[in-house]
């Protein structure tokens, strides 16, 4: 038997002891993720304890997420402190549509959660963020922000930073600030759904330029600002939604230099930015004529609805301000105490770096599954962009059938015709075991013959 936990140091009762042992045995890297669990017999008698309490142990190790059981072969150290979704809809038993980042077991959230809390109420008590607080965070808050973004971002400060809940906010409030109603905005030929909706309840008008697998394409870039004049240019030039496509330096420049001499605005959608630390952002070329969004919900988690917008410039910034305040007045004022805790302490880096990693094991175990298929993909993306096959319209619904759920390309195309391709969002599986069977499923669909039954 491997694993015997010390229990003797340990207050509390028994069953308590051994799951507290536990989950110090894990954060130690003394119990590592899909590591076998002794079985509760064993572990009971090795410790000299009732089976009754080990079962118990067993039982709130479960509900904690640190450990699952698999028919017929035993009790695991879990891979990952998420839960199995229990609301999905039907038929969906493998839902990969959403794009949002794994939880692996060492991202230690549950744990970091509790201890961050602790350490907000320690400092100051946790009723002290129950009241309305400044729109757009504290002058400390957005000092620390600016600091932790500074090692990407050098020209970010408190004074030109707005904290907002969630990147989707800043997307509102920004097409609010710099259009109209029936004003254009320039967007990739593919993009991300959350900017099409904010567009259609302001009356905006986006338009999708040509794109190739490196990205958007400058010289289609600059003929349609030419065309169209617009009010501001959206891109997501780090790990694209949803091709995963990063722009090169070279085109970062050249279309920083159309943006300028074309007089207009770059909306930089940077939400999977940290997780790929070498891609510059085009705010740094042009940070005069830049707004650029960082959101931790792709690379921490969704729900904590904390995005940072670094703004051109102060006066930007109050205006930013303004616009939050009359819309969701603030973030969420204890989810950003605990975010500024973990940016202080280095916590964020830690989170952030064992979801990266994360990503670029699920990325691997794709490659291999996937191996003959056409797919765009980067090691450290939450998903991948699948090339469907050529006549063959039944793929998504053959898929929906067997219970997985993607998302065709269709959500994300701007006007024109879609290309034939699905985003594959490898984080949203629970573990790498679901995602291994959510990938069989796959590619069994994309192996499938075409169906040539016709009803007459």
């Amino acid at each position: 038997m491997d694993w015997i936990p010390t229990i003797s140091e340990l207050s509390g009762p028994r069953y308590q002891r051994i799951v507290d042992a536990m989950e110090a045995d894990i954060a130690a890297g003394r119990l590592v993720r899909g590591q076998q669990l002794p079985t509760q017999r064993a572990l009971a008698k090795a410790l000299d304890v009732d089976l009754t309490t080990v079962t118990r142990a067993y039982t709130e190790a479960r509900r904690r997420g640190i450990m699952e059981a698999r028919v017929g072969q035993g009790s695991f150290v879990s891979e990952t402190s998420a839960r199995r979704a229990v609301d999905l809809p039907h038929p969906v038993a493998i839902d990969l549509s959403m794009n949002v980042p794994p939880h692996p077991l060492e991202a230690q959230l549950d744990e970091r959660i509790i201890a961050g809390m602790d350490a907000v109420r320690a400092q100051s008590g946790l009723t002290a963020y129950l009241n309305y607080q400044p729109p757009g965070g504290s002058a400390h808050e957005r000092e620390v922000a600016a600091r932790w973004m500074r090692s990407r971002v050098p020209h970010a400060r408190a004074d030109g930073l707005v904290i907002f809940p969630g990147a989707q906010t800043i997307l509102f409030n920004l097409l609010a600030h710099l259009a109209r109603p029936g004003d254009i905005v320039l967007t990739e030929a593919l993009t991300f759904p959350g900017i099409k909706a904010a567009a259609v309840r302001l009356g905006i008008k986006l338009v999708g330029v040509a794109m190739d697998d490196g990205g958007i394409l400058p010289e289609a870039l600059a003929k349609a600002c030419r065309t169209y004049e617009p009010k501001a240019v959206y891109l997501i030039p780090t790990l694209h939604n949803p091709t995963t496509t990063t722009l090169s330096p070279e085109r970062r420049g050249t279309i920083a230099k159309i943006i300028r001499d074309s007089d207009t605005i770059l909306i930089e959608d940077d939400a999977y930015g940290l997780l790929d630390r070498s891609a510059v952002p085009i705010a740094n070329l042009i940070p005069e004529r830049t707004y650029l969004a960082t959101t931790l919900s792709k690379c921490i988690a969704p729900a904590l609805r904390v995005a940072y917008l670094v703004t051109p410039d102060s006066d930007a910034q109050r205006e930013m301000r303004a616009y939050l305040q009359a819309t969701v007045q603030m973030p969420a004022p204890l989810m950003v105490a605990l975010v500024t805790h973990w940016i202080e302490n280095g916590i964020a880096d830690r989170i952030i770096t064992a979801i990266r990693n994360e990503a670029v094991g699920r990325q691997q175990l794709a490659q291999r599954t996937l191996k003959g298929f056409q797919f765009l993909a980067k090691p450290a993306a939450h998903h991948l962009w699948l090339r469907l096959p050529e006549g063959r319209p039944d793929v998504a619904a053959h898929l929906l059938r067997n219970g997985l759920a993607v998302v065709a390309a269709d959500a994300f195309i701007v006007d024109g015709t879609p290309p034939h391709a699905a985003r594959v969002s490898l984080g949203a599986a629970r573990n790498r075991s679901e995602l291994t069977e959510a990938l069989r499923i796959l590619v069994g669909a994309l192996q499938k013959p075409a169906d040539t039954r016709q009803i007459v």
